[in-house]
């Protein structure tokens, strides 16, 4: 943990700020170019630490990756044509830190793969749940054991290629279902990647196809979409290489669903079309994935929304690198500043907002941009009546337990902060606030190890000096956000 950063009373925004590349289509774009057939150049990659156990993870697990070494955010990945495959009988381990598009995509992928496979991480990563997304997968038939609390990584895994090696006797009609005995005995990695040693050892089980509960044309999966769209998104960008149809049914409402959006869209990009019957239900048939050849990363909207809020506030900025053709989801949450009474210009390739000198609270629901909804907390004190956002549970499980965090931090400048199970209001418009304000204690804000609460929390800066403690946790997802920031703000 880095100690403290203070940031300087800032009067106003003023520039152009170039973002660095998603950290949710990087991760993903690393994973399809990892298991597609061909080369692929990925270019304006995101470089944090989320990123970082991703490439280690995919060099570790056999994947040809080649860094532009002119260019840091360009590198060439060399698709393995299929899953993965550990020929050897030792467990591969992967640290995968507290990144959730890692740990949740490489889950499934791994889990169809063949070999042993053991996944850990940071401890906050031990109490983010995984157990939807392990159970969908054992129903596939891969054999996952959880190391430490039940429905949370550690993970130890043994790939569905592996059970079936394992299950000699009976399964030559399982192997025909899934469309890979032909492919498999002359070494075809088109559905799995399999050598024709390992179909050589294949023979039918019956008594293991009944196990699986499953029709042999299509894996019906019932998946609840209530905690992470990610156990979603890990799904389809894996569904299509399990040799049959896969219907993936949501339970209850599908929360983020712009992330399940971008997931498809990408998958699209890497030649595998999913069916979206109104969120309720996706399929995916069985389709190769294949290299585009080269994929331009958008820059990252959920790191826009700091710059943009804070010109909402005061000043003009102009962010590039994303626009109103933008494929996040996150991209409308200028839209939401503009209800606040921000001025706001859309280009395909650039965003600019301006303050208008006042900003009005809002009651709304970012159900489907939780992690832009964060930046709105911040700004109640600068709108004129409360900001109170609903239907944001997921902040419960996410980096840290960001609800009673955020709740936490307001209340250090004296706000009026309510919190419950899946909302909190704020209100800065109470007499304690000018209190603490005249007061001039020198306000420090902890972070949780959380990136977004200590971006968020720098916009007080835009009121009073602060001090943000551990600024280094930014590491995870914007590297150089406090020199970005500071590039954009003028100072009295």
């Amino acid at each position: 943990m880095s100690a403290s950063l203070t940031l300087d009373k800032i009067t106003k925004v003023s520039g152009e700020v170039k973002l660095i590349g998603s950290k949710s289509l990087t991760n993903r774009a690393l994973l399809l170019a990892a298991l597609s057939e061909g080369t692929t150049k990925l270019t304006n990659i995101l470089r944090s630490d989320d990123s970082e156990v991703m490439i280690a993870a995919l060099k570790r697990l056999g994947v040809q990756i080649q860094e532009d070494e002119s260019d840091n955010t360009s590198l060439s990945v060399t698709g393995l044509g299929g899953l993965f495959i550990n020929e050897n009988e030792e467990v591969i381990e992967l640290f995968l830190g507290n990144a959730g598009t890692a740990m949740r995509p490489l889950c499934a992928a791994l889990a169809l793969s063949d070999g042993c496979y053991k996944l850990n991480g940071e401890p906050r990563m031990y109490e983010r749940p995984i157990g939807v997304l392990v159970d969908a997968l054992r129903a596939l038939g891969a054999h996952i054991e959880y190391l430490g609390n039940e429905g949370y990584p550690p993970l130890l895994i043994k790939g569905l290629c592996q059970v079936l090696r394992e299950h000699k006797s009976g399964i030559g009609s399982f192997v025909s279902s899934m469309s890979f005995g032909a492919a498999a005995a002359v070494g075809s990695p088109k559905i799995f990647p399999y050598k024709a040693k390992f179909a050589a050892e294949l023979s039918g089980s019956s008594d293991f196809i009944s196990r699986l509960d499953l029709p042999c044309e299509v894996a019906k999966l019932e998946v609840a979409g209530n905690t992470s769209s990610q156990f979603i998104s890990a799904l389809l960008m894996t569904g299509s290489l399990i040799g049959r149809k896969l219907v993936l049914e949501v339970k209850g409402e599908l929360i983020s669903k712009p992330y399940v959006n971008l997931t498809c869209e990408l998958l699209k990009r890497f030649g595998v079309l999913v069916k979206n019957n109104d969120y309720q239900s996706f399929e995916v048939c069985p389709q190769h994935l294949q290299s585009p050849g080269s994929y331009l990363v958008e820059g990252d909207a959920s790191g826009a929304t700091y710059f943009l809020a804070a010109a909402a506030i005061a000043g003009e900025v102009k962010v590039t690198g994303f626009g109103s053709d933008s494929i996040q989801g996150d991209a409308l949450f200028v839209d939401v500043l503009k209800d606040m009474g921000a001025i706001v210009e859309k280009g395909s390739d650039y965003i600019k907002v301006s303050s208008s000198g006042k900003l009005r609270g809002v009651d709304i629901d970012m159900n489907d941009m939780p992690d832009a909804a964060m930046t709105l907390v911040p700004m109640a004190m600068f709108t004129s009546s409360p900001i109170i956002i609903r239907n944001i549970e997921s902040w419960r499980v996410k980096e840290t337990d960001r609800i009673a965090a955020m709740a936490n931090e307001m209340r250090k400048l004296g706000c009026d902060v309510y919190e419950g199970r899946d909302f909190i209001k704020i209100d800065a418009n109470v007499p304690n606030v000018q209190k603490v304000k005249e007061a001039g204690t020198l306000i420090d804000f902890d972070t949780y190890n959380d990136h977004r609460m200590a971006m968020c929390m720098s916009l007080i800066a835009l009121d009073r000096t602060v001090v943000i403690n551990d600024p280094d946790c930014c590491k995870k997802t914007f590297p150089d956000y406090f020199e970005r920031l500071a590039s954009v703000s003028i100072h009295d």
